[in-house]
C-alpha cells in the first residue's frame, strides 16, 4: 500500500479538474495542463476531497503506479497555481548568460557562443550574467530545459568552472602534483 497514494489531492480555490477516461485536466491562474494516468490507477473527483487515486485490484503492478500517479496529479494542481522554478549558476572565467529575445545565449568558453532557443512555456530570467532561473507551470519541462542548459558545460572537477545547480555540491579533485 502506498502512503503517498492513499492522500487525496486537494484543489486550492480558482482550480478546476475535470477527468475524462485515464485523462486528468486542470486548469488555474497561471494556465492547464493535463497528464494521461496509466491502466492500473482509476482517478475519480471528489467534491470534499479533491481528486481521488485509487489502484485497480486485478492489476498487479497497480500498487507501484500509485504513489506515482497521485505525485504528478499534485504537480498539475502546484503547477497551475504556484508553478516551478529551477536556478542554475555559471562558474568560470568568461562564462555568462543573456537572454535574447526567444532564445538564451550562452558564452561557456567554447570558440563559438551557444544559442540555445527557449520552449514554449518556459520563461528564463538571467538575474546576473552568472546566475539563471527557469521558471514555468510543467515540472518535468522545467526540469527538462534546466538540465538541457547545464548539459553544454557540467561542472568539472578539478576547477569547478561549468554550469550547476544552485547549491549543487562540485566533488573536487586534486590536480597534478610535481
Amino acid at each position: 500500500m502506498s502512503r503517498i497514494g492513499k492522500k487525496p489531492v486537494p484543489l486550492p480555490k480558482g482550480v478546476i479538474a475535470s477527468i475524462e477516461g485515464k485523462t486528468v485536466k486542470v486548469k488555474g491562474p497561471k494556465g492547464e495542463l493535463k497528464t494521461v494516468l496509466v491502466e492500473e490507477i482509476d482517478a475519480a473527483l471528489d467534491a470534499e476531497h479533491g481528486i481521488v487515486l485509487t489502484p485497480r485490484k486485478d492489476m498487479e503492478a497497480a500498487d507501484r503506479m500509485w504513489g506515482l500517479s497521485r505525485t504528478l496529479v499534485n504537480n498539475l494542481v502546484h503547477g497551475v497555481t504556484h508553478g516551478f522554478e529551477q536556478k542554475l549558476e555559471i562558474q568560470g572565467v568568461g562564462y555568462r548568460a543573456a537572454v535574447q529575445g526567444k532564445a538564451l545565449n550562452l558564452q561557456l568558453g567554447f570558440s563559438h557562443e551557444v544559442n540555445y532557443p527557449i520552449p514554449e512555456g518556459i520563461s528564463i530570467a538571467a538575474e546576473k550574467p552568472t546566475m539563471l532561473t527557469v521558471s514555468g507551470i510543467d515540472k518535468q519541462l522545467v526540469g527538462q530545459v534546466a538540465a538541457e542548459i547545464r548539459g553544454y558545460r557540467p561542472p568539472e572537477p578539478y576547477k569547478g568552472k561549468g554550469v550547476r545547480y544552485a547549491g549543487e555540491y562540485v566533488r573536487r579533485k586534486e590536480g597534478k602534483k610535481k
